[in-house]
């Protein structure tokens, strides 16, 4: 048994927040009978209607690595027109990202309509790693290198690095390449931390996610993940 809110966002219909929104407004019901209670449990071999929609509990999930180019929307749909990451995806099912790139940031990101994973995904507790390069505006000195390999403090929380190394270090030309490797998830959190130190991040990008890579993939290109990194993308779970 498994709370109705959770069973409608794993099939991929909408958010776990927006199914408790349609539960509560009388859009849902259950073995033809409306439901309005958020505790309510159902089992594999109950029917949900959703607005009238008889959701199929044999769904197919899929399951994307893009390399996201910079210039795109990270989300679903955009009420100015911009081209989203769900645009370069070709597929007739709901998928949506797994957490977001800001819209000048390149590189890696998944897209499914599988919330159980992505719910593990983006949990904070699973402590998954993602790498990032970053060219900075200017020449990366090594006592700031320290400092953000011991942490630094963004809004009050510790940010500490799993892993930094420079790449490349220009005195003359006054920039710098950084490779960070974080577990956390907040928004703009890379620029955040570098800005703290007082530099400028012009360009960054996403390289690895837990155990996937770009390797392969082109700007804009996508493969689709195969049953064995799905699993053990399931292994984070705790």
């Amino acid at each position: 048994m498994e709370r109705l809110q959770k069973v409608i966002a794993n099939l991929g219909y909408c958010s776990r927040r927006k199914a408790e929104e349609l539960i509560e407004a009388g859009k849902v019901s259950v073995n033809g009978e409306k439901v309005f209670e958020l505790g309510t449990k159902v089992s594999k071999s109950d029917v949900i209607d959703v607005e009238g929609i008889t959701l199929d509990r044999n769904y197919n999930y899929e399951y994307y690595l893009l390399n996201k180019p910079r210039g795109v929307i990270s989300s679903v749909s955009d009420d100015k027109n911009r081209k989203t990451v769900v645009d370069l995806i070709e597929t007739d099912k709901r998928i949506y990202p797994v957490g977001r790139l800001d819209y000048d940031t390149t590189g890696l990101l998944i897209l499914t309509n599988d919330g159980d994973l992505a719910n593990t995904l983006m949990h904070p507790s699973n402590n998954i790693e993602k790498k990032y390069v970053a060219k900075l505006n200017k020449f990366f000195e090594i006592s700031d290198l320290k400092l953000l390999e011991k942490g630094i403090i963004v809004d009050g929380v510790k940010c500490i690095p799993t892993r930094v190394k420079i790449k490349t270090n220009n005195r003359v030309k006054d920039f710098s390449i950084v490779e960070i490797s974080i577990v956390e998830g907040r928004n703009h959190i890379i620029k955040r931390v570098f800005m703290e130190l007082g530099y400028l991040v012009d360009k960054l990008t996403r390289v690895e996610y837990a155990f996937l890579n770009l390797d392969g993939l082109q700007s804009g290109q996508y493969r689709e993940l195969n049953i064995k990194e799905v699993k053990k993308l399931y292994e984070y779970k705790k």
